[in-house]
């Protein structure tokens, strides 16, 4: 496993401690030895686009919902889109795939976008202890991972790509307890 895992998914284990967290998908948007930044990838809400954040409507379509990017500054609104021109990106995370740059007078030229209110984060060391104690499972993201029309399917989908004993975790009871 690389030790600096931006641009990886991080799936949530069934065990996982946290319930901020149970069934999650999170894109590692940045991780290095400060600590780690994410955005839940699967929590769209019912809040539209247009109707949080006006200024950016024109990267999205009408239908398009704020997601529940995490527990961490739930009013900070951040934007994961993939630029036409890489070079346009505050911080490139996946081959095209970057953040969007909050300063910007005009939208990028991008071919989709997500926005996430809030995210995940992690102090130096957290992270690790967490994937060592096994409340995550990582595993390379995939572009159209961040776009998923069916968002709240990504957790069984990366789980699935897996495959093996991981496949067979997919589908496990609401309430193992009563099994």
């Amino acid at each position: 496993m690389p030790r600096w895992l931006s641009g990886h998914l991080l799936v949530a284990s069934p065990t996982i401690g946290d319930p901020s967290f149970t069934r999650t998908v999170v894109l590692l948007v940045d991780h290095d030895e400060e600590g780690a930044l994410g955005v839940v990838l699967n929590r769209p809400t019912t809040t539209a686009v247009e109707v949080a954040v006006p200024d950016l409507s024109g990267l999205f379509s009408p239908e398009d919902v704020v997601h529940d990017g995490g527990p961490v500054q739930p009013e900070a609104l951040l934007t994961v889109a993939e630029f036409r021109d890489p070079a346009d990106a505050a911080l490139l995370v996946l081959g095209r795939v970057g953040m969007v740059r909050g300063d910007d007078d005009e939208a990028p030229d991008v071919d989709r976008a997500r926005a996430y209110a809030g995210y995940a984060g992690w102090a130096p060391g957290q992270l690790e202890e967490e994937l060592g104690r096994g409340d995550w499972i990582a595993l390379p993201a995939r572009p159209d991972d961040l776009f998923l029309p069916e968002a709240e399917e990504l957790w069984t989908r990366a789980l699935e790509r897996l495959g093996g004993p991981f496949a067979r975790l997919a589908h496990p009871p609401e309430d193992p307890s009563v099994n």
